[in-house]
């Protein structure tokens, strides 16, 4: 069958559905012009209803009128034979560049773009969103980072000496960033906090001192603040005042040990003033031997990267030249190691104001108040008294932070009986402990406490003498 026979079925065929369309619009009119006239309201929803269906059988009729000229002069060509045949539509004759042109006549629904809705408080009109400040902070870390990495890259003296001198990077530093406190991130890369193992320290000082808990505390604190920083203005100085036999000796020994374990033995210093310079006589010169000795030692500890522990117990018969010597290096200035260093003084000075203050208040302190409470308290108020006594002696008690030991109870004296007998392989008798402690003297009795008069002095020669 030819193409021309197709286009004159088709043609046919779009004439009777016309034909039948007519028809049906003719029918309908004659049915309403027979009927009998409806009311007002009837009439005009049957008009509007006609009018509707007229509307949309003209828009039919006009739509398939396109799609046959399209499909007719896409698929005519000169002297092409008739077809009778049905005409099917495939998009194999479809013309491309009439596709634009069908789908533009296809009415699309335009997208709505949805604005952001904007939220305001219920009381007051629209506010200007709050200005974001930015931090010095990174600056600050693109600024170290930079002198790091010229360091390595380089490797020159100059740039080498300014890696080991950390007081020199932090001042760079904190000259640009003066708001930020520099902290020790080269070490703390290195793990240079847990070298110490100050959580093993506390245990041991927990476990082997009685009475002192708040005081252990306080030095243990100083010790975290210290070791934590990446740069230290001066060294770090602490002295421990108590009277005879509370554990002043006993802790700067425990202490002592802990340093060596971490740091060396050649980094840590215990110093008795009766042993290594017992004569007045050789004061200035034992003054210049401690202090070239010191002098070596921080120097040593710097090349390892590490803060020696310096002791001095029986501060109260140190002569002056030698606390001369030891106030110039604590106050020195000269290089960044001599402010990388411990000193911790031990001394029974000032030792009759605290017996006063703990024996005159032991009766308003409660019974259910903790160790750290009561120390707290000591120290918030025997610290001025302490100072000021202190410093009249000499200046360099101006420069350390004071911690005071008060007296030991007779609980605490019992506990020093059962670590010594447990240590001598003594059966540790509760019966026989509350023996030996009750040959000690004892203060007169201050709110349910009685209070030793020499401490745990006693314990290891009668411990002996079992």
């Amino acid at each position: 069958m030819s193409d021309q026979d197709s286009s004159t079925s088709a043609s046919q065929t779009e004439g009777e559905v016309d034909e039948g369309l007519d028809g049906e619009m003719e029918g309908k009119e004659e049915k309403l012009r027979s009927s009998p006239v409806p009311s007002l309201s009837s009439f005009s929803s049957s008009l509007r209803a006609v009018i509707r269906i007229k509307q949309k059988y003209q828009a039919i009729k006009k739509r398939r009128q396109e799609m046959a000229l399209a499909l007719g002069g896409a698929g005519a060509l000169t002297g092409a034979p008739s077809r009778t045949s049905p005409k099917i539509f495939t998009f194999d004759r479809l013309n491309p560049n009439l596709i634009p042109s069908l789908l533009s006549s296809v009415p699309q629904k335009k997208k709505r773009r949805r604005r952001k809705r904007v939220l305001f408080p219920n009381r007051g009109g629209r506010r200007v969103p709050p200005r974001q400040e930015h931090s010095l902070a990174k600056y600050c870390l693109y600024l170290l980072f930079g002198i790091v990495f010229v360091q390595v890259d380089f490797g020159s003296d100059v740039l080498k000496h300014l890696w080991y001198d950390k007081a020199a990077v932090a001042q760079v530093v904190e000259q640009v960033c003066p708001d930020h406190k520099v902290y020790n991130a080269i070490e703390n890369l290195d793990d240079h906090v847990l070298r110490y193992d100050l959580e093993g320290l506390e245990k041991t000082l927990r476990r082997e001192v009685f009475g002192q808990q708040g005081a252990v505390e306080g030095l243990l604190y100083h010790l975290k603040d210290y070791l934590s920083t990446y740069v230290h203005n001066k060294p770090l100085v602490v002295s421990l005042h108590g009277p005879s036999g509370v554990g002043k000796s006993h802790l700067g020994r425990l202490l002592a040990g802990h340093f060596r374990s971490v740091v060396g033995e050649a980094l840590v210093l215990q110093y008795y003033v009766l042993h290594h310079c017992p004569q007045e006589a050789d004061a200035l010169q034992c003054g210049r031997n401690l202090t070239n000795l010191i002098s070596a030692m921080v120097e040593r500890a710097e090349e390892e990267e590490k803060i020696p522990l310096f002791i001095f117990d029986e501060v109260e018969h140190m002569h002056s030249d030698i606390l001369d010597a030891l106030w110039q290096l604590v106050t020195s200035k000269r290089s960044n190691e001599y402010l990388n260093a411990i000193y911790l003084f031990l001394s029974n000075l000032g030792h009759a104001h605290i017996t006063k203050h703990v024996l005159h208040n032991s009766s308003s302190i409660s019974m259910v108040m903790t160790a750290s409470g009561r120390h707290s308290n000591l120290v918030k108020e025997l610290t001025p008294i302490l100072r000021g006594t202190l410093e009249k002696l000499h200046p360099l008690w101006a420069e350390v932070d004071i911690l005071a030991l008060g007296l030991l109870e007779k609980g605490h004296v019992m506990e020093c009986f059962l670590d010594e007998m447990t240590r001598e392989g003594f059966y540790p008798d509760h019966t026989n402990i509350e023996r030996l402690a009750g040959e000690i003297e004892y203060y007169p009795a201050v709110g349910g406490r009685e209070y030793s008069q020499t401490g745990c002095k006693q314990v290891v020669a009668k411990v002996n003498l079992l």
